[in-house]
């Protein structure tokens, strides 16, 4: 089990540090995105939002690849997928009304850095990536990672 948590702590953060590079590599692609959504209107907290957006993400994601603060990365990673989450989420169901189509025909650039997707694969892909979050928080997953090590010094 702390095996399979520890795979799984590689994974969600090599994932972030990816996403987050996607980002952060096309910086005035991602601040379309995110204006896209209209959650922030004042041009200086936009800018701010979506130059240090993705270096966060990286940052959390090289925090559980090495195995610092796991359990404060998950809380991080986790605040920013749950919100975000439901962002995509009301999005979709505007553009679900507004274009009379079937929900999971939505297919649209929702900022996470893979370009265009279908919504409801992102929803599941969200879900499954706020699940393994929360399995963190359990503190499963500590076997090779920086702070164990240093305790089992000790």
């Amino acid at each position: 089990m702390d095996f399979a948590a520890v795979l799984g702590r590689w994974f969600l953060g090599a994932l972030f540090v990816y996403m987050g590079l996607s980002k952060a590599m096309e910086p005035v692609e991602f601040l379309k995105l995110v204006r896209e959504y209209q959650l922030v209107q004042h041009p200086l907290l936009l800018n701010s939002l979506a130059a240090t957006l993705p270096w966060f993400e990286v940052f959390c994601g090289l925090l559980l690849i090495l195995g610092v603060a796991v359990r404060g990365s998950a809380v991080m990673l986790l605040l920013m997928l749950i919100p975000f989450t439901l962002v995509v989420l009301q999005r979709a169901l505007a553009m679900q009304a507004e274009l009379s189509i079937p929900f999971c025909a939505v297919k649209f650039d929702c900022g996470c850095g893979a370009g265009e997707v279908l919504i409801c694969r992102k929803l599941v892909e969200n879900g499954a990536l706020i699940l393994l979050s929360l399995w963190l928080l359990t503190g499963l997953g500590r076997r090779w990672s920086a702070r164990y090590s240093l305790l089992q010094a000790e």
